[in-house]
């Protein structure tokens, strides 16, 4: 008749026990003399609880860049401003090339104005100039023989 540490070792390795079996297995173990190669492995297991390190410490990592939507808000209000700084310079400077424009036109027509004028006043006294040659053409001179 098998005792009761070796029906429970044999379901043990058949893997059916149940967690209070086990429990119960190992009293039985640590009561009775023999089954060493049995002992070593429950008090390996044992050993094994003890060794495990109660705070792990992973070696540090490289942390990459964080991306913040915050800064993504700044740089976008940023570029914003930007270009509407741009668009503002550049309606600024096309208003100014349409004045200047403007101005040289009124500059040239005025000039036109008073080229004409001018041009008006020297041909008065000139169109009596005209008549000058006309006293030979009217009266033919006389030849003197």
């Amino acid at each position: 008749m098998k005792t009761r540490l070796e029906t429970l070792l044999e379901k043990y390795w058949e893997t059916e026990t149940s967690l209070d079996e086990e429990l119960e297995l190992k009293t039985l173990l640590r009561a009775t003399d023999g089954y060493l190669e049995e002992k070593t492995l429950f008090g390996l297991l044992d050993d094994f609880k003890l060794e495990i390190p109660k705070k792990i410490v992973h070696p540090m990592e490289k942390q990459r860049p964080t991306f913040h939507i915050a800064r993504l808000g700044w740089a976008a209000s940023i570029a914003l401003l930007a270009c509407f700084f741009w668009v503002w310079q550049s309606y600024e400077q096309k208003k100014q090339e349409q004045l200047a424009y403007q101005q040289v036109m009124e500059a040239l027509a005025q000039i036109q104005t008073n080229l004409s004028k001018g041009q008006q006043q020297l041909l008065l006294p000139l169109n009596d100039l005209k008549y000058l040659n006309t006293t030979n053409q009217l009266f033919k001179p006389t030849s003197k023989k």
